[in-house]
């Protein structure tokens, strides 16, 4: 059974991207439910169907099956709900862990988030001095959330610490 252990922060200032290289996402969503989304990805040259459960704290199930690039891109286009989701991913090592910063772009231009995931839901973390407040519990800023909520329509509140 697939698992995701995962934690997410706003990034509080522009320290993670020196020296770091990113990879271009678009995704959309055909099934954007409280119990259950059904995303398509692309990412770099590579194509994914993912599905995943409701969040039980900050484990949820999860399972992702690679998909042919022509067909995610006919999905996308044609039959996921809009917007899509636009962002760089860079991945950065810290102490032995990997982070996953999200730059958006699109309808969510300007909203930084830092993920990273663990082995276990009360695993020690220490954190980067770029990452800033814990937003793993507030459902906006789940990318699920984002294409019904995109963050250029959140208002003109800064992000903390930006």
């Amino acid at each position: 059974m697939g698992r995701e252990i995962e934690r997410k922060f706003l990034v509080r200032s522009p320290e993670w991207k020196t020296g770091a290289a990113g990879v271009l996402y678009r995704q959309g969503y055909l099934c954007r439910q409280e119990a259950r989304t059904v995303r398509v990805r692309i990412a770099g040259g590579q194509a994914y169907l993912t599905i995943k459960g409701q969040a039980q704290g900050v484990t949820r199930l999860e399972y992702e099956y690679p998909i042919p690039l022509a067909e995610a891109q006919e999905l996308l286009e044609h039959l996921c709900l809009k917007p899509l989701i636009e962002k760089t991913r860079y991945c950065i090592e810290f102490r032995g862990r990997v982070w996953e910063v999200d730059e958006f772009a699109g309808e969510n231009q300007g909203l930084v988030v830092a993920e990273v995931e663990l082995e276990s839901p009360d695993q020690p973390l220490e954190l980067p001095d770029w990452v800033g407040e814990e937003v793993t519990h507030d459902p906006r800023y789940l990318n699920a959330s984002l294409v019904e909520h995109p963050f250029s329509r959140w208002g003109q509140r800064p992000l903390p610490g930006l």
